[in-house]
């Protein structure tokens, strides 16, 4: 009942699905409840980043599409919800980062030999995490109200609690940047930072040695925290996600991104996603080279000759064996031709912009849900997939357009003059949008 030209059915169809259960087959043993295909797990993961859409949401359009139920592997339509979307957070944990990896090097190795071009693009840009905008108030009163959970968790009567004293300081702490509320705010955030200290000290002095190993891990963050100034250089910016740090891109809508930083290494001409890495420090993008160039080579038979970058890769001529080229002033041994070479070459540069930007708008890259520095390398690395799997489907029905058009211009020839002239009008347009 389906239709066999769908890209979506064509892109089942060419995948070689077995990889994937030899690669994952040592994750799963034969104890307890028998586990989901890994194929059916494989594709929802894969659905989920090219359709953009959350566990919750691939989970129910699953049950609703057929042509989703065909991609992972089912003979017949069947009206229930594949498994719980928790599983598929499971499965992400299960498989780690080596094994999104595999389904990465996937989406390379099915464009063949246009992923194997020896020039390549690698431009830097971040992948923010999905935390409030961080503010010292925010924080301190988060872990405040944390510390009451603790001491209600483990039976603790506090001295005093300060629940009334904090929603003051709450409200001295709005528009902090007017000129009129700076003082009242910055007492009112010294304040806080001295309730956090004190309700840590309470609960510590009122805590057996067992319960205070089981805290002493947060309660040295939370002390962390608030000891932190605003020029330290290594700040913590969320409770839950210590790794992320502020960036700052020179937008002038968003001063500062709080996330990590990505590299992306594309091919020059055919515009593959070849490589991709997430970084844990905040470093130069010169420093990033080495990293994003090794990932880039392991989905490759042969190795990067060059790469193409901007000039934020300043102090850096050559990296593994690869020269990196950055726009500079013209030198006067270049000829007319070389100088148009390399007008050209930089020119072409600017690719990998519009590719970071459907990456991010379209494959769930603009903000990242998935917890941990790994949650970050796994979306990475998902949604690199997702934008090569795509180009595949719009190869797949830019190649099924010509055919068309090739099978009407063979009629049109087997046709009487009239009944040519009746379709020639049609072929004309199709051949236009072609």
């Amino acid at each position: 009942m389906l239709d066999s030209n769908d890209p979506l059915v064509a892109l089942a169809d060419t995948i070689n699905w077995e990889q994937f259960d030899d690669s994952f087959e040592k994750y799963y043993s034969n104890k307890g409840r028998p586990a989901k295909p890994i194929r059916l797990m494989v594709g929802l993961l894969i659905l989920k980043q090219l359709e953009n859409l959350s566990d919750e949401n691939i989970v129910l359009q699953y049950k609703r599409n057929p042509y989703y139920q065909y991609f992972c592997g089912m003979k017949e339509y069947l009206p229930t919800l594949p498994c719980d979307s928790t599983e598929l957070v499971k499965f992400r944990q299960r498989i780690g980062k080596e094994g999104v990896e595999e389904i990465f090097a996937m989406s390379v190795s099915l464009h063949g030999e246009d992923a194997q071009e020896r020039q390549v693009i690698i431009d830097t840009t971040v992948q923010e995490k999905n935390v409030t905008y961080p503010t010292d108030g925010k924080l301190a009163i988060k872990m405040i109200h944390h510390l009451h959970r603790i001491a209600k968790d483990e039976e603790i009567q506090l001295r005093r609690t300060y629940v009334k004293e904090i929603k003051g300081h709450r409200i001295s702490l709005r528009f902090f940047r007017h000129p009129k509320k700076i003082k009242k705010a910055k007492s009112a955030m010294k304040r806080l930072k001295t309730i956090t200290g004190i309700i840590i000290r309470d609960l510590s002095r009122n805590m057996s040695e067992k319960q205070l190993g089981k805290y002493q891990e947060v309660f040295d963050l939370f002390l962390k925290v608030s000891d932190q100034k605003q020029k330290d250089s290594s700040k913590i910016y969320s409770l839950h996600e210590h790794h992320i740090y502020a960036i700052a891109k020179g937008k002038d809508h968003k001063k500062y991104e709080y996330g990590t930083k990505a590299s992306l290494v594309t091919t020059m001409k055919s515009n593959i996603i070849i490589g991709v890495v997430a970084h844990k420090k905040n470093e130069h993008d010169s420093k990033t080279l080495e990293a994003a160039l090794k990932s880039a080579n392991q989905h490759r038979n042969k190795p990067i000759k060059e790469a193409i970058c901007d000039r934020g890769y300043r102090g850096k001529k050559e990296v593994a064996g690869t020269t990196i080229c950055i726009p500079d002033t013209p030198k006067k041994r270049d000829n007319k031709y070389q100088k148009e070479l390399k007008r050209k070459k930089f020119r072409r540069r600017a690719a990998i912009e519009p590719i970071i930007g459907h990456v991010k708008s379209d494959h769930r890259m603009q903000r990242n849900y998935l917890k941990g520095f790994i949650g970050d390398e796994i979306n990475l690395l998902l949604a690199a997939s997702a934008f090569n799997l795509k180009k595949w489907m719009n190869h797949f029905l830019a190649l099924l357009f010509l055919y068309r058009i090739l099978i009407l211009g063979t009629l049109l020839e087997k046709l009487k003059v009239k009944e040519r002239q009746k379709y020639a009008d049609l072929y004309l347009i199709w051949f236009r949008v072609w």
